[in-house]
């Protein structure tokens, strides 16, 4: 059940004063990653965790570009563009819940765009020039076209989300249930079914991806109407997910970072995880 997952989540995102892994001499200490992207203007891996924004090089070199925030719904939306949300490095004097976050220079530094101290979005969708975000403080989506205002639609338990790359309203989220769908822009959905999955990701309308409890990547070429099983991500229970095209797919788990160029048939280690344990 997704329950694992969420209580994760949980706990790393309420206890952003907690202990934290000390920077070793090979880069810095991760131990819980909550998003992955590419950034079109370097082409570097960009891995949002509990201890900041890291930035990955070709050549397995890694640092922090930023502070030691608590980063928890993130995506890329364009060149050293992000979005974020997530809580404060300590003793910064911010809002516990950040709301919607933006970096136009590659995570350096971040601003509040909208529902500073009042949200936390554990899952952000950037699709059709609208943000899609699932508001964990109240398990609501919301969604805004201006990234200031804000539109409330369904309540829900969830993880996470999905935006159809085609219609702007079909929206999915993984559920304890299975896949729930909505068809009207994320105001309604219908009961969770078929696969149970913890994360989605859905670059191209033919490439939908989901990865389960066990770490086994699912492949959609329907939308998620049907599954199919392409490899399974090394390092056990998942953390995050992001596909990059129809066969780039990079994943997080406890204890790795790991990116497949063949649809999730083979992955190579990116950055390692300290452990997955207690946050």
């Amino acid at each position: 059940m997704l329950v694992a997952v969420l209580a994760a989540c949980s706990s790393a995102s309420d206890s952003p004063s907690g202990s934290k892994p000390a920077d070793g001499a090979n880069g810095p200490a991760v131990s819980h990653v909550h998003g992955l992207g590419i950034d079109p203007a370097d082409k570097r891996l960009y891995v949002a965790t509990h201890e900041g924004v890291i930035a990955v090089a070709d050549d397995g070199t890694a640092q922090r570009v930023g502070d030691k925030a608590d980063y928890m719904g993130f995506t890329v939306v364009g060149p050293k563009t992000f979005l974020g949300s997530g809580h404060p490095a300590e003793s910064s004097g911010d809002h516990g819940n950040r709301g919607l976050l933006q970096s136009t220079d590659s995570g350096r530094t971040w601003k509040t765009l909208s529902l500073g101290g009042t949200t936390d979005f554990h899952s952000l969708e950037y699709a059709h020039d609208t943000v899609y975000g699932y508001d964990s403080t109240r398990g609501v989506l919301r969604v805004s076209t201006d990234r200031t205002t804000w539109d409330s639609r369904a309540e829900l338990s969830a993880v996470d989300i999905a935006v159809s790359p085609k219609d702007r309203d079909v929206v999915l989220a993984t559920t304890e249930d299975g896949v729930a769908r909505s068809t009207d822009g994320g105001r309604t959905f219908g009961a969770g079914s078929g696969q149970v999955l913890a994360f989605l990701s859905w670059p191209t309308a033919e490439a939908l991806y989901g990865v389960d409890l066990g770490g086994g990547l699912h492949r959609s070429t329907d939308g998620g109407a049907t599954w199919q099983k392409t490899g399974t991500v090394p390092g056990g229970q998942p953390q995050a997910l992001t596909a990059v095209g129809a066969r780039h797919v990079l994943a997080a788990t406890q204890d790795g970072v790991y990116e497949s160029r063949d649809g999730g048939r083979t992955f190579a280690e990116r950055l390692p995880v300290s452990s997955g344990e207690g946050h």
